[in-house]
């Protein structure tokens, strides 16, 4: 049976520098087009942290070293990194389906997505963004940026900036059109480039918008069959890590909304992609959610494996 399927990949399945992406997007575009080849229709979205700050801190550092790089907003290094990693990603899936024979056009979408200034998240920034530091290195640079830095899971510490809500898509009739005629999309990139409405007119702003969330919310808008978010575990787990850790083979969104509120999943890492699942199912008629790992994908699909959410 044919389905509408939005994936959402995870961090696991690009990589940190231009070099490493290029060979891991190779292996992600074979687990693609093999859904492709199966009869689905697919829409990709993914995450963008390391990029982008990666993207900021070299345009900083240049133009604050004497490189003559002007400086460059942080929505627009978010635009940057949607049009590379897109231009990855869409490379080695046409190369992938030229080897198969497989006759599809790939696009990428640079993609804004609308929040709002009144957001709550303005007032606390939460999402990591960039590379990891020293506590030393980030005090420095706060003093010297102003920015805000936050300690990540024992990994050191990294620039925090709002993360609001997704509130619409401003390119989803393109995107709508493109899937329609029957093209692979890549959209959303980086959760969107997050744009505020003033006046009339739209704005970007220093924020990065969670990418499962917007998946959600695209999945919604295009009546996606299953929305498929990719992460580096094959199922979710609850007291994961621990010595009485559960894998789900699946749930219901009742269930799902009490795990949630026994603090079962962590603010940021699976806790987020609980809660998109929840939006989109309930959300959505005769629909599921699913989550497991890239490589497990496949087999996921057919119910073999990864964590489905249902609506109750």
């Amino acid at each position: 049976m044919k389905n509408k399927i939005v994936i959402a990949l995870g961090g696991n399945a690009l990589g940190s520098t231009p070099e490493e992406q290029l060979k891991l997007v190779k292996s992600t575009a074979k687990k693609l087009v093999d859904l492709i080849d199966n009869g689905n229709d697919i829409i990709i979205s993914h995450g963008n942290g390391p990029q982008v700050g990666m993207i900021n801190t070299g345009m900083e550092f240049s133009s604050q070293n004497g490189g003559g790089t002007p400086i460059i907003p942080f929505p627009e290094c978010g635009a940057m990194s949607q049009g590379y990693i897109g231009y990855h990603l869409e490379q080695a899936i046409i190369n992938e389906l030229n080897l198969r024979g497989i006759n599809k056009n790939c696009a990428t979408i640079i993609t804004q997505v609308e929040v709002d200034e009144k957001d709550d998240a303005f007032n606390n920034p939460t999402k990591p963004i960039g590379i990891f530091y020293s506590k030393e290195e980030a005090d420095k640079l706060a003093l010297k940026t102003g920015y805000e830095f936050m300690e990540d899971a024992g990994r050191g510490y990294r620039r925090v900036v709002p993360s609001p809500n997704p509130i619409r898509i401003l390119e989803i009739n393109t995107i709508k059109l493109l899937i329609d005629n029957g093209n692979i999309v890549i959209a959303i990139g980086g959760g969107g480039i997050p744009v505020l409405l003033k006046d009339k007119e739209y704005i970007g702003t220093d924020a990065v918008i969670d990418k499962d969330k917007t998946s959600a919310l695209l999945a919604r808008e295009i009546g996606a069959d299953t929305l498929l978010i990719l992460t580096a575990v094959e199922k979710v787990y609850l007291n994961f890590g621990k010595d009485n850790q559960k894998s789900l083979s699946s749930m219901t969104t009742k269930e799902a909304k009490n795990y949630l509120k026994d603090n079962h999943f962590a603010s940021g890492s699976m806790l987020p992609k609980i809660a998109s699942c929840i939006d989109f199912v309930q959300n959505s008629k005769d629909s599921i959610a699913i989550i497991t790992s890239l490589d497990k994908v496949n087999e996921a699909l057919d119910g073999k494996t990864g964590t489905k959410i249902i609506k109750e």
